[in-house]
């Protein structure tokens, strides 16, 4: 639902231009340097955009899902990086807390997050642990009032930024499946607590990852998330619905980006005595562009202000991060495509998007990760 269209229309607005005007002349920068410039991380947090959904008692905007999607198609027209730095913060770094976090630890921590002050990172994907998340062997074993953590994650988003981390690991050691698990908040210099070198990644130059490596590393017992055992992967899954939409809607931004950047292309570029856009083959591509992102965009919306009507989204969340991230990869390739030659080299952006979209597939849940919970969810509606 949309709370005060005025506001959120100046919030758009006022976002869209910093897009334009600020981060987007920043990216070939971002690319080259590996690093976002401070002076830019400083407008980020003036803007209020590491707290857009943390609660306003909090110091955040409390930005409903809705409002939340319209921001992210906006973000999402320039580099993935930018949106990494501050997603942490809005997602899962946050909502854990928000969802079942004491009130001591939301009064400590949220406000820190909201303003930028910490950097959030969530630590949960393991060497042996991706797409079966349940199956993570760090452990965390109870002496006095604090745990002992042990184990390594990896791929870990914003880890050598971050201030806190939020971590799950195995408290039960005879509860193999996810009953076992519980989440941690571990502050950065934690003894015992170090980074691996960062990721070489394929795309997405100034979002950072790393390996995150607990070893012996003391957790005040007061840091476990809602003070119980066994809660964590649950608390986990309570917000898998609302990031896999927020995913789905920057897949729509960065293809509305690429469709554009291939339109513009296409009018200017000449062949035969003519723009290529005058092609129907062309034209077949970029009309092609434009269904897929409208469904994308018009499914996002729907599941979106469902959510915000309190109704289990489960399935329509999955098809939004199934079918905006497959189709995000189709527009990348049709652009490309569009540039010819062009689109392969770096002087034009889309050779870098093409690189940074790929990874929308993988994280937030695979593709088939999707498939799999669209499929059983209409398998037990249809068997109950």
């Amino acid at each position: 639902m949309i709370r005060d269209q005025e506001t959120l229309t100046l919030l758009l607005d006022t976002l869209s231009r910093f897009v334009r005007e600020r981060l987007v002349p920043a990216e070939n920068l971002v690319a080259e340097t590996d690093e976002i410039p401070p002076d830019i991380v400083a407008e980020m947090r003036d803007l209020g955009l590491f707290g857009l959904c943390i609660p306003e008692q909090y110091g955040g905007l409390g930005l409903t899902m809705e409002e939340e999607v319209l921001v992210a198609f906006e973000i999402a027209r320039t580099s993935p990086c930018f949106r990494s730095l501050i997603g942490t913060n809005n997602g899962i770094g946050s909502q854990a807390l928000i969802v079942d976090g004491t009130e001591e630890q939301k009064n400590h921590y949220l406000p820190k997050l909201a303003s930028g002050e910490l950097i959030a990172s969530f630590a949960l994907t393991e060497p042996g642990s991706g797409s079966d998340a349940a199956s993570l062997r760090t452990t965390a074993v109870r002496d006095g009032d604090f745990y002992v953590l042990n184990g390594t994650k990896r791929f870990i988003t914003n880890a050598p930024e971050a201030g806190i981390y939020t971590v799950m690991a195995r408290t039960n050691p005879d509860n193999k499946g996810a009953g076992g698990i519980s989440a941690f908040i571990v502050e950065k210099g934690t003894p015992g607590l170090s980074l691996g070198k960062p990721d070489k990644k394929m795309g997405q130059k100034g979002a950072h990852t790393s390996d995150v490596i607990f070893e012996n590393c003391r957790v005040p017992a007061a840091n476990m998330i809602g003070g119980k055992e066994g809660a964590g992967f649950r608390t986990a899954m309570k917000v898998l619905d609302k990031g896999r939409l927020h995913i789905a809607a920057i897949c729509v931004g960065a293809a509305e980006r690429m469709l554009d950047d291939a339109l513009h292309y296409a009018m200017e570029r000449q062949q035969f005595g003519q723009p290529i856009a005058e092609f129907q083959l062309i034209q077949a591509m970029l009309a092609d562009s434009k269904a897929e992102i409208y469904a994308a965009r018009s499914m996002i919306l729907d599941a979106a202000r469902r959510r915000d009507n309190k109704e289990d989204i489960s399935t329509e969340a999955s098809c939004c991060k199934l079918f905006a991230s497959e189709m995000c990869g189709r527009v990348a390739d049709r652009a490309v495509q569009i540039h010819g030659g062009a689109g392969y080299v770096s002087d034009y952006a889309i050779e870098r998007f093409y690189r940074d979209v790929r990874l929308f597939r993988i994280y937030e849940g695979t593709t088939q990760i999707q498939q799999l919970v669209i499929a059983r969810n209409m398998i037990r509606n249809a068997s109950a």
